[in-house]
């Protein structure tokens, strides 16, 4: 371990990454803002589902616009390399801010976003081929600790591994559920649509998803293999981008994998973009030292353990993980599952014998309305926005009670809580919620 932590390697892979990552955050940002979702997402909603312990982190009206500027000219500088450490920090903590107000927009790609963007925190990403390197010689290096190049490379082999290791489960490799159900949805795609009503088809991208998981990381690290693997990263990621709607992050994939490439072909991209620019070459050569080496070993290597232990939480929960969801998020189960339901809350005020079918959007957008039918947690939260909206509104000590209805991957429509059960009085915890109608199927895997 020791030899390992003192080699070091061009900082040119670190660089490429900065740039590559920061400009499509960037992109990211401005893609959300010119197609108005900051104001249907972040603004015009009454009511936002907020992360369990991080109740603080509340809507900001009109100057969510200005934490999305913050993001965005964050990204800018990252992307340069000037004010660094001020930048990524920035972005960390405004990306993050806007990740946490609502888990209805909760993707895994915005979770893998704010964990890249806090390892680089603590690495020398702005030391080569940055506007700081360039006006400060104290911060130049052209050498760096293999080990900052190597940790971003595990962290996205941690995504793959785990991702497909989800995948292992007996809906998607032997039902190939939920593909069955999503792909004949984009049949007129032109040439390959037809094929997407086919059965095997569906079987064979419910297959190769979960091989393709398995093995990239290992495809990538190993030189032999790498052109292969990355060639295969770029079909799969615009394969999903063609077939499903999840933004950005299929792009942020491809040219994040360029991180496993050699230092030589980062070089090489840096001399091209030395060439276009008309920036010229620092040739002396010199190593980037930490000061507080043990400390940033340290941080990393709880910062992993964390990653590779947390995914497997749900175990602690009794149930189907597909159904009661506790312990999914977080965990890299990437579009494992189609869930749709229904769920009608009854509000009740037994002291004055009224009772009120609550209509969801007269509170809800679509998209929240849609989420919550189907998860408990956000079910609870919701329960508890009616408990004190009409406790304002004429209603003492109201109680709470949901009929709510969900199909899973295709079946029948099941009970998800327990309609008897008065959520007003249920309290949010990390424990099992006991009120969670048991799943009556078993779907067997990891």
């Amino acid at each position: 371990m020791n030899s390992y932590i003192q080699k070091h390697t061009s900082a040119a892979p670190l660089a490429v990454f900065r740039i590559a990552f920061g400009t499509m955050l960037l992109l990211s940002t401005l893609r959300f803002w010119l197609k108005g979702w900051i104001e249907t997402l972040y603004i015009q909603p009454k009511m936002f589902f907020t992360f369990y312990g991080f109740e603080f982190v509340q809507p900001l009206g009109q100057y969510t616009y200005l934490l999305f500027a913050i993001c965005g000219i964050s990204a800018l500088l990252v992307a340069l390399g000037w004010y660094y450490r001020v930048a990524i920090v920035s972005l960390f903590l405004s990306f993050t801010y806007i990740e946490l107000i609502d888990k209805t927009t909760y993707l895994n790609h915005y979770y893998f976003v704010s964990l890249i963007t806090f390892l680089l925190i603590f690495l020398p990403a702005n030391t080569y081929f940055s506007i700081d390197s360039k006006r400060n010689k104290d911060v130049f290096a052209n050498e760096i600790p293999l080990w900052c190049v190597d940790s971003l490379r595990f962290f996205v082999s941690i995504l793959y591994f785990y991702a497909g290791l989800a995948k292992i489960n007996s809906d998607w490799l032997f039902s190939a559920m939920p593909l069955k159900i999503w792909l004949p949805a984009h049949n007129e795609i032109p040439v390959i649509g037809f094929l997407l009503n086919y059965s095997w088809v569906h079987y064979a991208f419910s297959w190769f998803g979960c091989l393709y998981d398995l093995s990239i990381p290992f495809l990538l690290w190993n030189k032999k293999t790498r052109i292969v693997g990355y060639f295969l990263v770029i079909i799969f990621h615009l394969l999903t981008s063609l077939l499903f709607p999840i933004g950005m992050f299929p792009y942020i994939m491809i040219v994040t994998a360029l991180i496993f490439f050699s230092p030589q072909f980062h070089e090489n991209l840096i001399s091209i973009m030395r060439f276009i620019f008309k920036i010229s070459n620092q040739k002396e050569v010199k190593t980037y030292r930490y000061e507080f080496p043990h400390v940033v070993q340290t941080l990393f290597i709880g910062f992993f353990v964390v990653q590779l232990l947390l995914p497997f939480r749900y175990l602690l929960y009794p149930g189907e993980l597909f159904w009661t969801e506790e312990g999914y998020r977080f965990s890299w189960r990437v579009m494992l599952m189609e869930k749709a339901g229904s769920a009608q809350f009854t509000v009740v005020d037994r002291k004055a014998e009224k009772i009120k079918a609550v209509e969801n959007e007269e509170f809800l957008t679509k998209m929240q309305e849609k989420m919550m039918a189907t998860q408990p947690d956000m079910a609870l939260q919701y329960a508890h926005f009616l408990r004190d909206h009409f406790s304002k509104n004429g209603f003492s000590n109201p109680e709470v009670y949901v009929d709510s209805y969900v199909t899973l991957n295709g079946r029948f429509g099941k009970t998800l809580i327990d309609p008897k059960v008065d959520l007003a009085k249920e309290t949010e915890s990390f424990k099992h919620k006991k009120w969670i109608v048991p799943f009556s199927d078993e779907i067997k895997g990891l």
